[in-house]
């Protein structure tokens, strides 16, 4: 039996606050190999809801060599945490008037064929890009508005929460 469980959307948005322009040393950092963005989402979303998901599909890290691709993949983390029934974190594709510090925002730019890049929301003043201030691994941002990035699509991931065994 699973229980739901609350994220702490506070602890999210201090994790990447203090993570933004420096790495924690207990991860792999993969910016030279790919960019580090969605490792750097994954640790920021454990820190506001500490469980992961050890499945064959599912959500972890425990070192370099044993850690899933959903964890730090742009694309893999969204099919897992959009599609996730089971333990662990879990969210939805949302439009912008519903973010929230907290949440996920993945852009996809221009001449690429898939979403490449992920950004922690720390703080929003209003549901537009210009008053949404987030924080980014690989090309190492913090809190500065989305409107920065230049982009052809994005799209919101809002945390719903996450699912621990009772």
């Amino acid at each position: 039996m699973l229980k739901v469980n609350k994220y702490n959307r506070n602890l999210a948005v201090d994790y990447a606050i203090k993570y933004a322009l420096v790495r924690n040393n207990k991860y792999f950092d993969y910016t030279n190999i790919g960019g580090n963005c969605t490792n750097y989402i994954s640790q920021c979303l454990f820190a506001g809801a500490p469980q992961m998901n050890f499945s064959s599909n599912g959500w972890f890290y425990i070192s370099p060599a044993n850690t899933s691709i959903s964890w730090a993949n742009v694309e893999p983390f969204y099919n897992f945490i959009t599609t996730n029934t089971g333990i662990g974190i879990f969210a939805k594709e949302s439009p912008l008037s519903m973010c929230e510090a907290g949440d996920v925002i993945q852009l996809k730019f221009k001449n690429k064929n898939i979403f490449s890049h992920a950004l922690l929301v720390t703080k929003i003043n209003a549901p537009n890009p210009k008053d949404i201030i987030v924080c980014a691994n690989t090309r190492d941002i913090k809190n500065v508005p989305l409107s920065y990035y230049t982009y052809e699509k994005m799209r919101l991931i809002h945390i719903l929460g996450f699912r621990t065994e009772i």
